[in-house]
């Protein structure tokens, strides 16, 4: 884990100031992954953020794949929740397994593997772990410019 998400969290958004948000739960298989990561994409989009859209599914697709990887419980889906604040769009994968917390590693060599935690601290402002009393919640956060997330928001039909 990084200095930064060592650090102590932010508090968890209040409530009143999120100005869209979207939460679903997902089966852990190979497939939600994919469908998270598209999902996180068209909704950033949507809400008037294109510039992060791709950051963003990247993040989810990233943190949706240790939860299935490395957090997976049988019976037990994970969660992919984003927010829309004022001046910070977050995005949060909640898992059941709060024994194993990730942790940024060094990267020694060319593995396949281990470098999305590294992924995340590049492209997120901000990111850490809060542990629950059943499994965790990973979150990232963006911050916005001045003209994202206010403009055009595309209603779901």
């Amino acid at each position: 884990m990084t200095a930064a998400a060592a650090a102590s969290p932010p508090p968890p958004p209040d409530p009143s100031l999120v100005l869209r948000q979207d939460r679903l739960d997902y089966t852990p298989v190979p497939g939600s992954v994919r469908l998270a990561r598209r999902r996180a994409a068209r909704l950033v989009g949507e809400w008037g953020c294109p510039r992060l859209a791709g950051d963003a599914a990247l993040v989810v697709c990233e943190m949706a794949s240790n939860a299935l990887l490395h957090a997976r419980v049988p019976g037990r889906m994970f969660r992919v929740h984003l927010m829309l604040l004022p001046a910070v769009l977050r995005v949060e994968v909640t898992d059941a397994l709060g024994e194993l917390l990730p942790v940024q590693r060094p990267v020694v060599g060319e593995p396949t593997c281990g470098r999305g935690l590294l992924l995340i601290a590049a492209l997120a402002a901000r990111w850490g772990v809060t542990p629950l009393v059943i499994g965790k919640t990973v979150w990232a956060e963006f911050d916005l410019k001045e003209e994202e997330g206010r403009g055009h928001v595309v209603q779901p039909a």
